[in-house]
């Protein structure tokens, strides 16, 4: 089995604030749908453009249209799992609305 951790003690970490934004955020997400182009099978998968990727800009590696010194692209990357902390705060958001709507 494989297991991907990422360091997450309370200790380690400093000026801890909640997310409050987490809708305003998530809506500047930009989900698609394409293929790769490497990919001859065409299979459409569900993902992001990294540059668009503004609301969480520490889930994004790579410049837009780098290049090396050989003039080839420097493709930039997406660690998806990043994502999640504002998913969750945009979720508890939500339902803290309906819950109020549901009360009135």
């Amino acid at each position: 089995s494989v297991s991907y951790n990422t360091s997450s003690d309370y200790r380690l970490k400093e000026n801890i604030v909640a997310i409050s934004d987490g809708i305003t955020r998530l809506k500047t997400l930009q989900p698609k749908r394409f293929n790769f182009i490497i990919d001859e099978t065409n299979t459409l998968v569900d993902g992001f453009l990294a540059h668009e990727v503004t609301a969480v800009p520490e889930a994004i590696t790579g410049t837009k249209d780098e290049v090396d010194s050989d003039n080839k692209p420097v493709y930039q990357g997406i660690d998806q799992s990043k994502l999640v902390p504002l998913l969750v705060a945009a979720v508890q958001e939500l339902i803290g609305k309906v819950e109020a709507l549901e009360a009135a």
